[in-house]
């Protein structure tokens, strides 16, 4: 069963041990994006590599290739991709309402199409929870009805109360007896009433952990801290938190500075493989004509394999070329870049430092 470990404070931001079915965690942490059971380009020896000690991959995309059945039958997610570290999964809700337009809320469940052939499939939040199971991740993901930016309060309101009840009948198709633990999915839209609610309810049915869905959906960014600040608080301080789909490195260190626990993003691997680095005093894209001759590392402060063999130069011309190397450099730097990025929050909240900190670091990022 899940259980976490604070082992130091500083201010809300909190540093600890997840312990999971599949080993510790150290908090905060941020998990690489495995999406297809897969972390684009690199190997699972390679994500280990960086750092990562949990990887998420997505039920809606595996329940709809290569299936539940055949990963089932071949193991597991853990045996299916090799990876030996922890999984999780998110239940699937998001993407059905951003990749299916013609799908069908009810009472019972969702009604999409499938964004691969057009096939219709029903997904009740009982059988989600059944197919995060029989994937065999370790930590799983409510099934929820997000709230999109620019819906209205009545909206927010209906979608919000959807997902306590799916919230309710998850809980209760869930095997805690299987080890994996089971997240409820915090929502209420953008009113801070509606986030309050949504906390508090949630909690009073007692999940190992939170997740706090339904931000960085497109609204401000001043908006989606006012909305963080006012859930974590109403979160137990004794089970982990994590913000679903977030995001920059200033945003970690945000986010962290509010409390949140577990992130997760596509944004280190996509911008990656589109020629975009970080580096620690900000992002820069590798295209620039200004790096065609430049014959330093992507990054002087960064100890990754790929800063201590490439050029700048290099990279870029491979980049250019269309090389698969290039992918997998600038994925590799990211998620490296990524990993060293939570461990010095770490030893920030560790040694009482953090708030100092992190106000010097968002001062002097380049965002």
């Amino acid at each position: 069963m899940l259980a976490l470990t604070i082992t130091a404070t500083d201010g809300r931001a909190r540093r600890g041990v997840l312990q999971t079915r599949a080993g510790a965690i150290d908090t905060p942490a941020f998990m690489p994006v495995g999406t297809q059971a897969t972390v684009k380009s690199l190997t699972p020896a390679e994500v280990r590599e960086t750092g990562a000690q949990l990887i998420l991959n997505n039920a809606y995309h595996l329940y709809l290739r290569p299936g539940v059945e055949l990963i089932e039958a071949l193991g597991g997610l853990h045996r299916f991709q090799a990876w030996d570290g922890g999984i999780l999964t998110d239940s699937g809700g998001y993407q059905i309402f951003s990749l299916s337009p013609l799908h069908r809320v009810t009472e019972e469940g969702l009604t999409f199409r499938s964004h691969l052939d057009g096939s219709e499939h029903f997904m009740t939040p009982e059988k989600a929870i059944a197919v995060e199971q029989r994937l065999g991740a370790d930590i799983l993901m409510s099934f929820d009805q997000p709230v999109p930016w620019g819906a209205t309060r009545a909206q927010a309101m209906d979608a919000t109360a959807r997902t306590h009840r799916w919230a309710e009948r998850g809980k209760r198709a869930w095997n805690p007896e299987s080890g994996q633990a089971l997240f409820g999915i915090v929502q209420g839209g953008f009113a801070a009433d509606l986030r309050r609610e949504s906390a508090e309810t949630l909690v009073a049915m007692d999940f190992p952990g939170y997740a706090i869905g339904g931000l960085s959906v497109g609204e401000p960014k001043e908006l989606m801290w006012a909305m963080l600040d006012v859930t974590t608080p109403a979160l137990p301080v004794d089970r982990p938190r994590y913000l679903m789909g977030v995001g920059m490195p200033s945003d970690l260190v945000r986010g962290v500075a509010l409390g949140v626990d577990l992130f997760d993003c596509v944004l280190p691997t996509r911008m990656g493989r589109n020629g975009t680095i970080f580096t620690w005093e900000g992002r820069l894209n590798l295209r620039n004509a200004q790096y065609e001759r430049d014959a330093g590392p992507l990054d002087p402060a960064c100890p990754c394999a790929v800063c201590r063999t490439f050029s700048r130069a290099y990279l870029r011309h491979q980049l250019k070329a269309g090389e698969i190397l290039a992918i997998r450099s600038l994925t590799f730097h990211n998620l490296s870049f990524y990993q060293q990025l939570v461990a010095r929050l770490r030893a920030e909240i560790s040694a009482g430092t953090f708030t100092a900190w992190a106000e010097g670091f968002l001062a002097g990022y380049r965002a």
